[in-house]
């Protein structure tokens, strides 16, 4: 946690009109710190790539300090912990986002330390259809113990946050607002829940206006923090689909649940996916599949080996497939069982747990 000696110029930087979060990290950089910042000449400063005479002026004017001390005295008054871009505690995946916070303000028990981090979102009015497939994502990811970041907004935010509180899961809200506020307001009944399982985490100050614009900022920390977004619905414009661009800009992972092309709330999925914008989910194994999680991580209790597992048929069919053949490859297994590559990758998973078979480099896999 910074020293409020140097947060509070971290905050008088961040209030400065024209200067956003890539000028302010250029002006540390060239300086040494955010203090130096404001103790350089006008000179040095001009000397400075993108920086002219109406920033200056700003960094120079004492009302931004002013404006400072007030938000520091909230954020002290309210056990706020404040995030600096270069700190540890900082979303690792989000330091490497060009235009990532330079400050992020957070509540709760949020530990991101050494955890797979992936964006759920869509649209506000968000389907039967959605819903479902959403909270069986959740169940089904849950053993890899993700954290489930969004926007706790209507709709699928919610859907997919209170689905990470069901099965015991961090979840991280990204907020559009200050904390002085909570949109939408029924949702406050959430807060605690999420803030005792995860938190919240924005960049905005108490005294910011509550904009529409503020969304799609929020939009590049959804995107930024985590390896991969999925969106679940959404209709043919929405923010998610801005999500989707800029997580796709960071050279990120995007999935996308399909949907019938009649139906208005899967258009923009839909679209994502014939663009080649996004992967196609349409089983929620896909993720740690195409994402190359790690199995022996797994949040699953340690059990004994058995000597004879009960085996579906399909199951069967990979079994002995494996046993007569030695370690195959994904497709191999696929194309010998018949059986579409995504429902392979399910029972593999399934046939790990039983004990039954190892995963291998290369996407191979034998009998254990």
């Amino acid at each position: 946690m910074m020293k409020d000696e140097d947060l509070i110029y971290v905050l008088a930087l961040q209030h400065v009109p024209r200067i956003g979060d890539i000028t302010a990290k250029k002006l540390i950089h060239h300086c040494g710190s955010p203090a130096a910042v404001f103790e350089s000449s006008a000179r040095a400063l001009c000397a400075i790539d993108g920086v002219g005479t109406a920033t200056i002026k700003g960094l120079l004017d004492a009302k931004h300090m002013q404006e400072a001390e007030k938000e520091l005295q909230y954020i002290k008054d309210n056990e706020i912990t404040s995030l600096y871009f270069k700190a540890n505690d900082y979303p690792e995946k989000l330091k490497h986002c060009i235009d990532s916070p330079l400050l992020l303000f957070q509540v709760g028990n949020i530990n991101l330390k050494e955890k797979r981090i992936i964006s759920v979102i869509g649209t506000r009015k968000i389907t039967r259809y959605g819903v479902a497939f959403c909270e069986k994502l959740i169940e089904e990811l849950a053993p890899f113990d993700p954290v489930i970041v969004s926007g706790f907004a209507y709709g699928t935010d919610i859907t997919a946050q209170k689905a990470a509180l069901a099965h015991r899961l961090q979840t991280v809200g990204c907020l559009a607002h200050g904390f002085d506020q909570i949109y939408p307001k029924s949702h406050k009944k959430y807060m605690r829940q999420v803030e005792n399982h995860g938190g919240f985490l924005t960049e905005f100050w108490t005294s910011d206006p509550f904009e529409r614009t503020n969304f799609l900022k929020r939009n590049r920390i959804i995107a930024g923090m985590s390896e991969a977004t999925i969106v679940i619905e959404s209709a043919e414009k929405g923010g998610s689909l801005v999500t989707a661009d800029i997580a796709n800009s960071y050279g990120k992972d995007v999935f996308a649940l399909p949907g019938r092309v009649t139906d208005r709330q899967s258009m923009g999925c839909n679209t994502l996916i014939k663009t080649h914008q996004a992967h196609v989910l349409s089983n929620p194994l896909d993720i740690p599949y195409i994402l190359n999680w790690e199995l022996e991580n797994l949040k699953k209790p340690t059990v004994q080996k058995q000597l004879f597992v009960a085996l579906n048929s399909q199951e069967q069919c990979i079994y002995k497939y494996l046993n007569a053949n030695g370690k195959q490859g994904l497709d191999d297994i696929s194309r010998h069982c018949e059986m579409p590559t995504f429902t392979v990758v399910g029972l593999l998973l399934q046939l790990e747990l039983k004990g039954v078979v190892n995963p291998l480099p290369g996407k191979l896999f034998e009998l254990a």
